[in-house]
């Protein structure tokens, strides 16, 4: 399933009428404090544009930070992964490839989306250093990484996780 994206020019009146707006009544979330950051990251020039993603709905239910797919089970609060019950040592980024790959199953997604959903800094956008993230976490989650069955590849396009699981 291909994802819609829409671009939305904001004018910096705009920008500090919302910020005013999450400033008074915004509930009390990460996500209102990140897009209130980003906002502010806009109005100083630190950043040129947002990427909007609507989230999975919040549930109160114990464990609801945790993903299962097939054997894996991957916890966001904890920031832990396991297949199995046996726990797997992923470095941060690698931890958050796999998270946003998971919570999307299904979705492909290019190189520079995985890149711009993942790092909130400047990296080095190259090709090959998604390709060894994505080898690297094959060669620890999946059972036999020559035949993937959690992250495929898309062949031209990129990477999806497997919602078959």
């Amino acid at each position: 399933m291909k994802k819609s994206v829409s671009l939305i020019s904001l004018d910096s009146s705009l920008i500090r009428w919302l910020s005013e707006k999450l400033r008074i009544s915004a509930p009390d979330s990460p996500a209102a404090r990140e897009l209130s950051d980003g906002l502010m990251d806009l109005m100083e020039g630190r950043a040129s544009s947002l990427m909007l993603e609507l989230g999975e709905q919040e549930t109160t239910a114990a464990g609801s930070d945790v993903l299962h797919c097939g054997a894996l089970s991957i916890d966001l609060r904890l920031r832990r992964v396991k297949r199995e019950e046996t726990e797997i040592a992923l470095t941060p980024k690698e931890f958050d490839i796999l998270y946003f790959l998971a919570r999307n199953r299904g979705e492909v997604f290019t190189k520079e989306q995985i890149y711009q959903a993942v790092w909130e800094s400047d990296y080095l956008l190259d090709d090959s250093n998604i390709m060894a993230f994505i080898r690297k976490l094959r060669k620890k989650i999946e059972p036999n990484p020559d035949a993937p069955e959690y992250i495929l590849t898309i062949w031209g396009i990129g990477y999806k996780f497997n919602d078959k699981l």
